[in-house]
């Protein structure tokens, strides 16, 4: 992470609301390049609604996003599906099509740096040199390159999500933002999907902010964790700040209390090395 660089995105008191719904509060947040941004909370805290409104997916209610020195607000028509090509976006189900090659999937990330002739070669899946080799240094680096002529349906889950991860490195983002990307995987599969984007935060100085099911997994790869309560961000720190009363407030549970699925240990990560 590099503290001193300028930020990639600025939320400044942003809030949001659906009809009477209250989805954000009053949210105000920098996010740096080059960090691994964990998002928690309960089902309904908002932190979906927090990703969808920094995609531009969704317009904020009051306050403003800033990507770099740009009011997200202001951006329409050409403006606003370059502002798209510069966020990637990772979902649960991998948004692949499986009966196509691993290297296809990966290039369909480049069509939005494609015109003219070449926006409609790649309709053919004709791509230029270039291209595919920016796409198979896209799979070197999720750790899939001798995969990259398979058919994707005949990947494992995870494989499949780091082809996604891939096929988003292609479309050249400066932020990816990944909606609960371990969901359906087991454990061992979201150990590499996670060791992935936090090597792809490190090494590429991408920012990735992900919502996560499990406090476990935001305390061993995130770089910072933002926690979300009834659509408030009440905690903003590192995982090692995650105590029993910042979880309390988070999730709502007392010391005669059972934890919720979310903050439940996984015995299993004893047995997996880092």
């Amino acid at each position: 992470m590099n503290t001193n660089s300028p930020p990639v995105l600025t939320i400044d008191h942003v809030s949001k609301r659906f009809g009477d719904l209250q989805a954000l509060r009053d949210v105000c947040v920098t996010l740096a390049p080059g960090e691994l941004v964990a998002v928690i909370g309960r089902s309904g805290a908002g932190k979906t609604t927090f990703l969808r409104c920094l995609a531009c997916f969704t317009p904020v209610t009051e306050g403003r996003i800033r990507f770099a020195d740009q009011d997200l607000a202001t951006l329409r028509g050409a403006a606003l599906r370059r502002h798209r090509c510069c966020v990637g976006m990772i979902y649960q189900q991998f948004n692949l099509v499986r009966r196509l090659r691993v290297i296809d999937n990966v290039l369909v990330g480049r069509l939005g740096h494609l015109t003219g002739w070449q926006a409609w070669a790649a309709l053919l899946r004709r791509f230029e040199p270039r291209e595919t080799e920016i796409a198979l240094r896209c799979l070197d680096h999720v750790g899939l390159l001798d995969r990259a002529w398979q058919r994707t349906d005949t990947l494992s889950g995870g494989e499949q999500q780091r082809v996604a991860i891939a096929k988003i490195l292609a479309q050249d983002p400066s932020l990816i933002l990944a909606d609960e990307p371990i969901a359906s995987l087991d454990l061992v599969n979201g150990e590499l999907v996670m060791g992935t984007l936090r090597r792809i935060a490190r090494d590429l100085g991408l920012s990735v902010v992900a919502t996560l099911h499990h406090v476990d997994f935001a305390r061993r790869y995130a770089d910072r964790v933002l926690g979300f309560q009834a659509g408030r961000l009440v905690f903003d720190g590192i995982p090692a700040d995650l105590c029993d009363e910042a979880l309390r407030e988070l999730f709502g549970t007392g010391p005669a209390d059972s934890p919720p699925p979310e903050v439940q240990p996984i015995a299993a990560f004893q047995l997996v090395t880092s």
